[in-house]
């Protein structure tokens, strides 16, 4: 078996070259019969399963064709947290718990998978943002305004995340390895894949552990390729403007 790990894609728009890249890794999948698994923020913001966009329609549709090909498992972010049976339905997707442990007679052992934004615990005032934004509570309250209300609390929480990261030290956006390693004992796991920080990479830890870190989708795309027990990550030119 096969698979292909992406995030942090941030989409906005279906007629931009990251847009049309996203594309491309859906039919190659498909193609070659790789699950996907897409661990958080595919989207930049995602407002609700009744976003009648066309940008929100394209991606549906484009889902849904390769679902109907492959499997493709979809992990909330902390961009696209809004995801819903809804969406799930439409799309044909599968939508997986963070963290979510990857289990085969395939791969060389456990795999835990997460979007990683949960281990930037030196963020303090992220992760009381995350666990509000996580409630059901916050999130009913959303849900239940207009479209057009969403869209402007998106839009400003865009701005204010911009804001508030520009003024953090690197060190305190970045996970904590401590935290990651206390979770690879408890799912019993010997390596983990997330996404979030925006630093590509393959980190040794202790006892043998492996943290793959996804890269975002900006200068260059990222992917990490698994096929029998070997991963490999990958960056991959976008499509031209």
């Amino acid at each position: 078996m096969s698979r292909v790990f992406i995030s942090d894609l941030h989409l906005e728009s279906n007629l931009s070259p990251r847009y049309k890249s996203f594309q491309d890794v859906l039919r190659n999948a498909s193609d070659n019969g790789d699950d996907v698994f897409i661990l958080g923020d595919l989207v930049d913001v995602w407002i609700g399963d009744d976003d009648d966009s066309s940008f929100a329609n394209a991606l549906v549709s484009d889902l849904f064709a390769c679902t109907r090909q492959v499997p493709v498992h979809v992990m909330h972010g902390n961009r696209d947290f809004l995801y819903g049976e809804e969406f799930a339905d439409r799309t044909g997707v599968s939508l997986v718990r963070d963290p979510f442990v990857l289990d085969g007679n395939d791969l060389p052992h456990r795999v835990l998978l997460a979007h990683g934004d949960a281990y930037c615990t030196s963020d303090v005032g992220y992760m009381k943002m995350r666990e509000l934004f996580r409630s059901s509570e916050w999130q009913d309250q959303i849900l239940g305004s207009t479209l057009e209300e969403r869209r402007a609390l998106a839009r400003s929480l865009r701005e204010q995340s911009k804001i508030s990261n520009d003024l953090k030290a690197e060190n305190i956006t970045d996970v904590v390895e401590a935290e990651i390693e206390k979770d690879l004992d408890v799912h019993d796991c010997k390596a983990m894949i997330h996404g979030h920080t925006h630093r590509p990479g393959i980190h040794q830890l202790h006892d043998g552990m492996k943290r793959f870190v996804l890269g975002d989708w900006d200068r260059c795309g990222w992917l990490l390729r698994q096929q029998e027990s070997a991963f490999r990550l990958e960056c991959f030119a976008m499509q031209p403007n």
